[in-house]
């Protein structure tokens, strides 16, 4: 994913994990959205309809589980493997 937002690709990703951890540090071009209110809030995952609908949480278990039930919704979500626990990129802290 890092060498992907790098290029400029465009991607809808998506941090499923708590506040606490989001703040704590995420990557700048990810949007929060906590796997809890996910279900509520399926109409904010796309940003751009084209690109690709890309989840991450600290070690990919929650998005796992998010990818798992928006697949069910007919959705086409990627885990990003190893989540924040794999990511060598900067992070961004706070809100």
């Amino acid at each position: 994913m890092e060498t992907k937002l790098k290029r400029g690709e465009k991607l809808n990703l998506i941090d499923v994990r708590e506040l606490d951890e989001w703040t704590e540090g995420h990557i700048a071009e990810a949007r929060h959205l906590p796997l809890g209110e996910l279900p509520g809030r399926v109409a904010e995952l796309y940003e751009d309809e084209d690109a690709p609908l890309v989840l991450v949480c600290r070690s990919g278990g929650r998005s796992g589980k998010a990818c798992d039930y928006l697949s069910a919704q007919g959705y086409n979500p990627i885990n990003m493997q190893g989540g924040m626990l794999a990511w060598s990129g900067g992070v961004k802290t706070g809100m």
